[in-house]
């Protein structure tokens, strides 16, 4: 059975100042930029002494490596949408923070005005000098209040602008991180679409009746839609199986989500978004969307992640089948569950 793998596919940095422009951005962690090394290294090539079964071998690799740096780009790419809704939250409430000091910067410039005006003299000789004692002492208990009140708009005017002067740093911190995802993003992409030009390479170098082989058995998933074996754990699980169905025969796409195009997680994702359920977008984190179960226990509807490292994902349909967009070339198809080594299987 080949090993199943994938392909690559091919936001927005909101000013604060200025004019606005968006840019689709994703971020890299840590993870991300091992990942890109690992794939960045040395090509694979069709040694003239290889065996067919050699190249395939490599071609398995190739397509292994694809799918793992696959799961990372998603990681990243939910975080990046994560980012660009706080920074366009940043922007709100910055805007809305130098609206209020604004405000409070008038207010405050009327009542020094008030204040001067009502006492800018000494107020002994103010009293000495009133044609009416008790109108100025009336007076002058009012002023007293508006210097409170000034004191405490002050106050409350320097802690908006801490405020407001954090609330800019932060933006800023968000923005730059998003500009720095720009180049990492992008040296991934070309990693992982290096990888997958190499391995269509040493597919085409194999001799047409090898090649021939390798297609079959890499197309070795069931072309019918088989029964549901078994009853679905839940309405939703029902609802996210009868999408999954509808999806069978749709190419894979690096990074897609569908509805025209998916990878193995995104498949699952959008099957689950059908039936309202929102999952997170890698396999590595839908493996923990749900409880946990033995796959003696599995029923329909139940994800099944694959790998030690949960790099790729599919559907339980029971009678030992799932459904999964298994890797470039091959379309959303039907497999035997036992495909790969399993890590977990989770109900949704």
């Amino acid at each position: 059975m080949a090993s199943h793998r994938r392909p690559s596919q091919s936001a927005g940095l909101i000013g604060l100042i200025g004019s606005d422009r968006s840019t689709r951005v994703t971020v890299l962690s840590a993870a991300a930029a091992t990942a890109a090394a690992a794939l960045g290294a040395a090509p694979a090539t069709a040694d003239p002494g290889d065996t067919a079964s050699e190249t395939r071998s490599k071609v398995d690799r190739l397509y292994e490596q694809a799918e793992r740096a696959t799961e990372t780009y998603n990681k990243a790419d939910e975080r990046a949408d994560q980012l660009r809704r706080q920074v366009s939250a940043a922007k709100d409430s910055v805007a809305r923070g130098q609206e209020r000091l604004n405000t409070m910067r008038g207010a405050l410039g009327s009542l020094a005005g008030a204040q001067y005006r009502s006492g800018g003299i000494d107020p002994t000789l103010a009293l000495m000098l009133s044609e009416n004692p008790d109108s100025y002492l009336a007076k002058a208990s009012t002023l007293d209040r508006i210097s409170s009140r000034h004191a405490g708009e002050l106050a409350g005017l320097q802690q908006a602008q801490r405020m407001l002067d954090q609330e800019r740093a932060e933006a800023t911190r968000k923005l730059a991180e998003l500009e720095r995802s720009r180049t990492m993003v992008a040296t991934q992409k070309r990693s992982v679409e290096r990888k997958l030009a190499e391995a269509q390479r040493l597919l085409n170098s194999l001799p047409s009746e090898a090649r021939a082989a390798y297609d079959r058995a890499s197309r070795s998933g069931r072309p019918d839609m088989p029964a549901i074996g078994g009853v679905p754990s839940s309405a939703r699980a029902a609802a996210a199986i009868a999408a999954a169905r509808q999806a069978v025969g749709r190419p894979y796409v690096w990074g897609a989500s569908g509805p025209s195009g998916f990878d193995c997680s995104g498949l699952t994702q959008w099957a689950y978004g059908q039936a309202g359920v929102g999952l997170p977008r890698t396999s590595q984190a839908q493996r923990y969307a749900g409880q946990q179960v033995s796959l003696s226990e599995a029923q329909p509807g139940d994800l099944v992640a694959y790998r030690d490292d949960a790099s790729h994902i599919g559907m339980y349909m029971g009678n030992g089948q799932v459904v999964h967009a298994p890797y470039p070339g091959a379309p959303v198809r039907y497999d035997p569950v036992g495909m790969m080594p399993i890590s977990s299987v989770t109900r949704v």
